[in-house]
């Protein structure tokens, strides 16, 4: 998937790196890029700006699909996908959210077009969701219950 792997190349990580090894390099990168570093430098530090952002972007995303992170939510998880109601789904660009009610929401990368056309046609799409998504495709919480 394009964005994981653009996240993993700005982040110099493969898919094996472990959460604390993550959180290191993050780190590194964050102290090397920090705008108060360039002081004086209005171009340097606006690119450091730039910069500092598209690590935090990339070390969230790949915190959170992490399969230390996975492991971690996974009891929450299967309790979601098990026994909450399926409210709402959208696709764009490979990516499917489903909305469900007790208000998590997930995000499933790399879906392809054929299995969300299937999606579309099946008579109960709540229990395609579980059997053909849920348990299939890598995925990450976008949102906590409101509970």
């Amino acid at each position: 998937m394009k964005k994981v792997a653009d996240y993993r190349k700005l982040l110099s990580v493969d898919k094996t790196v472990e959460l604390k090894e993550l959180k290191s390099i993050y780190r590194g990168l964050m102290k090397e890029w920090h705008p108060d570093k360039f002081q004086g430098n209005d171009t340097a530090k606006l690119e450091a700006e730039e910069k500092s952002k598209e690590f935090i972007e990339a070390y969230n995303f790949l915190v959170s699909i992490n399969p230390e992170t996975l492991e971690l939510n996974k009891e929450e998880y299967e309790k979601t996908i098990s026994e909450a109601n399926v409210l709402d789904y959208n696709y764009k660009a490979r990516i499917l959210q489903v909305n469900f009610s007790d208000g998590s929401v997930y995000e499933y990368f790399e879906v392809p077009s054929n299995v969300y056309n299937k999606l579309l046609s099946s008579s109960t799409p709540a229990r395609f969701i579980r059997r053909n998504i849920c348990t299939e495709f890598t995925y990450r919480k976008v949102t906590n219950p409101t509970s």
